[in-house]
């Protein structure tokens, strides 16, 4: 006997994917809709996407908002296909594991009590699924019209460009927490991690600086808890060593240990990006103390004139930063 298809139209964003997306899509087969809006490849990710079963609908960000994940949500309703009432957002780089497909079957048959709902995202390195450490939680399974990602003014931070940073949408209703994970692996090389997460803390650490980040957090759903997630983000964002502390909780509070030399990886690497996000914070301060200091020749430090700088964050450059692709996490 088939199984119904779940009625819910996935959305999986992407800018050169090719890599990752033979392990996504098949992860997606008992979905009603799934949609692969692509931000102009040149890798063969829409043709992959195709052979794959997936629609392929182009995105062109103008350098305003809305920007992709709430300018699908406002233009793929408009599309010929249209879409589901629910939306499973799905980064090139995850895929929901079968228990979590089985659960979200059931929640549509029974029907949805909430406007949206939290998945756990857990990290695969080196093809290991971590048991341990420290996951990340985010909204991904939404009822699009009554969720709407904030016009947040950070258009400034060049380096972030088309897709939405680390915040969640605004909530018309309650949100739910699904039991299940969604399982998040780059199939790219090590550097592409770096790459991403250089990008990542340019941005949190011009939102940090004036205060944009705190707005941001007050206006988060309160995530489920039984401690407000909000009030554990503004405690974090206050808390001084957050390196040290980043490491100790994933890999100690959170036995991210138990997982052997990857979740020492994956402590390490939490622990690597909230020094970044302070290094940039105080070289700004300094910055602006003391006059900014004249942009170095990076050629003389390189064997190599290809070489490219991401632009710095802090200039209000608008140059953008092209990276091999837009998934965020």
């Amino acid at each position: 006997m088939i199984p119904v298809p779940i009625p819910v139209s996935v959305v999986v964003m992407t800018r050169n994917e090719a890599v990752n997306l033979p392990r996504c899509l098949p992860a997606l087969t008992r979905f009603a809709d799934r949609v692969v809006v692509d931000s102009g490849s040149d890798d063969g990710t829409p043709e992959i996407a195709r052979s794959l079963g997936a629609r392929v609908v182009p995105f062109r960000w103008d350098g305003r908002y809305p920007k992709k994940k709430q300018w699908c949500l406002d233009h793929l309703p408009a599309t010929t296909e249209g879409l589901c009432d629910w939306v499973l957002f799905v980064d090139a780089d995850e895929r929901p594991t079968p228990a979590l497909v089985d659960e979200i079957a059931r929640l549509m048959a029974a029907g949805p009590t909430h406007a949206a709902y939290w998945i756990d995202g857990r990290p695969v390195l080196r093809g290991r699924a971590l048991r341990f450490g420290c996951w990340n939680r985010k909204l991904a399974l939404v009822d699009h019209r009554r969720v709407r990602f904030p016009d947040l003014p950070d258009l400034d931070v060049a380096t972030m460009w088309e897709v939405e940073g680390h915040y969640q949408p605004r909530v018309d209703g309650t949100t739910g927490r699904l039991r299940h994970p969604m399982e998040h692996g780059d199939a790219k090389p090590a550097a592409a991690w770096f790459d991403r997460h250089n990008r990542y803390s340019d941005w949190e650490a011009v939102l940090r600086a004036d205060g944009r980040m705190d707005r941001l957090i007050d206006g988060e759903p309160a995530g489920g808890r039984l401690v407000d997630r909000r009030l554990l983000k503004r405690l974090f964002q206050r808390l001084p060593g957050r390196p040290l502390w980043a490491f100790l909780h994933a890999y100690v509070l959170r036995l991210g240990l138990l997982d052997g030399a990857v979740g020492l990886d994956h402590a390490l690497g939490r622990a690597f990006y909230y020094w970044q996000v302070g290094l940039k914070m105080r070289a700004a301060a300094h910055s602006r103390a003391n006059g900014p200091a004249p942009a170095p020749d990076l050629r003389a430090y390189s064997s190599t004139s290809a070489i490219r700088s991401p632009p710095s964050a802090f200039s209000r450059s608008k140059v953008r930063l092209r990276t091999p692709g837009s998934s965020i996490r």
